[in-house]
């Protein structure tokens, strides 16, 4: 008789598949995925990395990491886009609204993916790990969405 495996709990799934889609990723300091879901439904996906058709950093360089820049500080220099912001962008450029869905991150968004998650009504924010940016646990605290912090197997 054949064993059956566990399923994995839809937290479990949605997470599994934005770690899965970091792995596209070619930054040279974090992968992050984005899995944005409403009615465990999939809307649309996105990893870190630069615009369309601009030069990944490790083929010129990481400015932050050259400078010395730690985790968390002059995103601003940065040349990639955030796995969230990928992930709103391409739900936009398809036409697919986002408003009251989930977002499942790899990690904890920075205070400019907190931004645009509030604004275009996210509801629930699903992550594994952390990331240092209190301006954006602030943010998040004071639009009232749910941050939960997923302890996976």
């Amino acid at each position: 008789m054949k064993e059956e495996k566990a399923r994995p709990s839809w937290d479990e799934y949605f997470m599994d598949i934005a770690g899965r889609v970091s792995t596209r990723s070619k930054c040279m300091r974090r992968q992050v995925g984005a899995v944005i879901v409403k009615d465990r439904r999939i809307l649309c996906t996105g990893y870190n990395g630069p615009p369309t058709g601009i030069p990944h950093c490790e083929e010129i360089g990481c400015l932050r990491g050259q400078l010395g820049i730690p985790s968390g500080e002059r995103r601003e220099i940065c040349r990639g886009v955030c796995a969230e912001m990928n992930a709103v962008i391409q739900a936009a450029r398809y036409g697919i609204s986002v408003e009251g869905a989930d977002i499942y991150i790899t990690n904890f968004p920075c205070s400019y993916c907190a931004k645009t998650i509030i604004n275009v009504g996210i509801k629930n924010v699903y992550y594994t790990d952390g990331y240092p940016d209190d301006l954006s646990r602030q943010l998040l605290n004071e639009a009232k969405l749910n941050c939960v912090q997923l302890e996976l197997p």
